[in-house]
């Protein structure tokens, strides 16, 4: 848990790249994202098991860090 003083960095994943074409592992990986739709964004915790997604889908996804507030 981050103290208080600290700001929680979270990435944020747009889907620019249809997975149609591509193996079901990225299909799944992208559906695994929450990504269902092209140009959806979702927001999520910057860690390790989403950094390990994102290196799969990395030609499909578009990432911002941000940090929250």
């Amino acid at each position: 848990m981050p103290k208080k003083s600290e700001a929680k960095k979270v990435l944020k994943i747009t889907l620019v790249k249809s997975a149609i074409g591509y193996s079901e592992v990225h299909k799944g990986t992208v559906r695994a994202l929450g990504l269902r739709k092209m140009n959806q964004t979702v927001i999520h915790d910057d860690n390790s098991t989403i950094r390990g997604m994102l290196a799969k889908v990395n030609h499909l996804v578009k990432i911002e860090e941000q940090v929250e507030a």
